[in-house]
């Protein structure tokens, strides 16, 4: 199996559950949910004109949407001839769970690396099951599409984007009826705006749940 394939470089995980931890990360093409915030807009699309060849999209910077098939082992190659020395795998995108993961998963974890998937939750995930799965839900954004109850039961951490109290009552509902224990809850402001962290910090001191600061962003990093 291949994956259209955007970008492919090595850096600092700077949020979430495993903010600080090096990391390899493969972003992939292609999304339909929308987000008015996102700040890769250019893997929305999977254009036939775009398609390159493979060395263009490996440690090359992916802000335009140029995109080339690649297989599990064929990355596991680029990378070690890159001589990348990360274990850590971060799947992201565009929206990575539009693909099926289980057999990029699973090569890379018999490869030796720990896997971890950034997923809005609007597709179900498929993945090995050592892969530690990252939702950050995305709710009534432009494409309307909903969050699946799958992707959030399945999810180890469950990192969500405010701005607003309207936010952290979204997130009440959708973890309404879901089994909390070993989820690992985080809370994002979006954009770094000062209200936004303010309203984040609290609800996280109230509930004893983790801030998640966009530390590449402040670092001005990858």
């Amino acid at each position: 199996m291949k994956y259209p394939v955007n970008e492919v470089f090595e850096t600092i995980q700077g949020e979430g559950y495993f903010t600080g931890v090096p990391a390899i990360f493969l972003r992939l093409q292609g999304c339909p949910v929308g987000c008015s915030w996102c700040d890769t807009k250019h893997t929305w699309e999977l254009l036939d004109e775009n398609k390159v060849a493979p060395e263009l999209v490996i440690q090359v910077d992916g802000e335009i949407g140029r995109w080339s098939n690649i297989s599990p082992q064929s990355l596991l190659n680029y990378i070690e001839e890159k001589g990348f020395t990360a274990k850590h795998l971060v799947i992201t995108g565009g929206e990575p769970c539009m693909y099926d993961l289980q057999p990029l998963t699973q090569h890379f974890n018999e490869a030796g690396f720990s896997t971890q998937i950034e997923t809005s939750g609007t597709f179900e995930v498929i993945c090995s099951q050592s892969t530690w799965v990252t939702v950050s839900p995305k709710v009534d954004m432009k494409a309307g599409m909903l969050v699946l109850p799958q992707s959030i039961q399945r999810a180890n951490e469950i990192k969500h984007p405010v701005s607003m109290t309207k936010h952290i009552e979204q997130l009440d509902e959708l973890l309404n009826g879901i089994d909390l224990v070993d989820k690992t809850i985080c809370l994002q402001p979006i954009s770094q705006k000062p209200r936004a962290t303010e309203l984040a910090m609290k609800v996280c001191i109230e509930r004893n749940w983790r801030l998640s600061i966009q530390t590449h962003k402040y670092l001005n990093i990858d």
